[in-house]
């Protein structure tokens, strides 16, 4: 190699640098590249996007021909360093060599291709992958042996090359993405993305509407308060009765009734003829399988029972889907249908309010695993029936208790903390 001029060797050396620099970046690129972006544009049929997916299939092929490059380029670049410090100051030149090459290779071969792969991984990884798949390709058999000893030794102290992360992620990585994405989704459509991430940790019993809240007709009751109640209800599906819900005959559609109502026919056989047969709920459903029961068996309203059959409450499409959308109707004068911002900058808010939706419209974060009602988070709270008036800090929110009715919290008026 004496024989060969300085300039051809500094030349030579001054490409080996630029190898490791580029098998250095191809490394970080290929394993900082973004793997859920990947694979969009690889359905979007980007070849680069291709090239690399392929070869990150086999991730240990992939390191196996870098590492090989790169150890090669180092290794020649280091004799090739050797051999012109000693042509120009002799045997004192091999540790010159060494440390010169150290510091060369450290600031343009590994640290600064490294942290602009991991800056850019797209822009490095998509033209590397035009050199390394063939690179691969040719050295293919050496790759083997190399991959074939090393996966030995990791065998021998416990760790498998197929127990690897298979870049999958769970609800809550899920969640952390889209409160991250920040301005690539608009804040509406982040809220609606976490709502569907929240249904399978919400069950029926958190949005129903309590038995005693129910709006049904009564069988018993007079024909005429029957069509009047009918005449001014405010839902399309309302159950009717015998006495009280437990009783209850089936599901009325009152778009059905309105013949009826046309040419005075309304009756209480008529009532029970139109009456669809009863769809029942187990408590404890995740929303999200009930979303899926609701679409299954055509329904959208559905009655929720315990484990001894006993009626709880009633559960509609429109509370789950509102899990997710928000409310469809709202008081404008309110900041949703159960909250009422007063002047004095406390607000008003119904006793019958779930934990959850006060929990979202006031920001709060009050427990959800207990009661699932603001009254049964208080009455919880107390141990007692309170009166009107009683006044008490619920996880660090003032509540001043407005109105009682049948030994429940009717009415409370949250005020603003001091």
């Amino acid at each position: 190699m004496s024989d060969i001029p300085l300039s051809v060797l500094f030349g030579i050396l001054f490409l080996l640098v630029i190898a490791s620099g580029f098998f250095s970046a191809s490394e970080t690129s290929m394993m900082a590249i973004n793997r859920y972006r990947l694979r969009h544009l690889v359905a979007k049929k980007h070849r680069g996007a291709t090239r690399v997916s392929q070869l990150l299939k086999h991730p240990d092929r992939l390191i196996g021909v870098i590492l090989l490059g790169n150890n090669f380029v180092n290794i020649l670049a280091s004799s090739i360093a050797t051999v012109i410090a000693i042509d120009l100051i002799g045997e004192a030149g091999i540790a010159v060599a060494a440390t010169s090459l150290t510091i060369v290779i450290l600031i343009f071969s590994e640290v600064t291709p490294k942290t602009v792969a991991a800056l850019h991984p797209e822009k490095i990884a998509y033209p590397a992958s035009l050199i390394i798949k063939p690179l691969l390709k040719l050295f293919y058999p050496l790759v083997w042996i190399l991959n074939y000893i090393s996966n030995n030794i990791l065998k021998i102290i416990g760790i498998s090359e197929s127990n690897q992360d298979n870049q999958r992620l769970n609800s809550e990585e899920l969640r952390t993405v889209v409160h991250e994405a920040g301005g690539l989704i608009p804040k509406r459509h982040q809220q609606m993305l976490l709502g569907i991430l929240d249904l399978e940790k919400v069950t029926v019993e958190d949005i129903m509407i309590p038995r005693n809240e129910v709006i049904g007709v009564d069988l018993d009751a007079h024909i005429d308060e029957i069509t009047e109640q009918l005449a001014i209800c405010q839902h399309t599906r309302i159950p009717i009765y015998r006495e009280n819900i437990d009783n209850v005959v089936g599901i009325v559609h009152l778009r059905k009734l309105l013949s009826l109502f046309k040419h005075n026919e309304l009756t209480k056989e008529a009532l029970e003829k139109y009456a669809r047969e009863l769809y029942f709920v187990p408590e404890g459903t995740p929303l999200n399988t009930q979303l899926l029961n609701f679409q299954r068996h055509k329904r959208r309203i559905g009655l929720v029972v315990n484990e001894y059959g006993d009626i709880q409450g009633l559960v509609t499409l429109e509370d789950i889907l509102e899990e997710i959308v928000g409310e469809f109707t709202t008081n404008p004068d309110s900041l949703s249908l159960d909250i009422y911002p007063q002047d004095d900058n406390s607000f008003l808010v119904d006793g019958s309010i779930t934990v959850r939706e006060l929990n979202r419209v006031m920001q709060w974060d009050l427990a959800t695993d207990g009661p699932k009602t603001l009254n049964g988070l208080i009455l919880d709270y107390l141990e007692a029936i309170p009166e009107a008036g009683t006044s008490l800090v619920l996880a660090t929110h003032p509540i001043e208790i407005v109105q009682m009715a049948n030994n429940a919290v009717k009415m409370v008026r949250i005020l603003p903390k001091v």
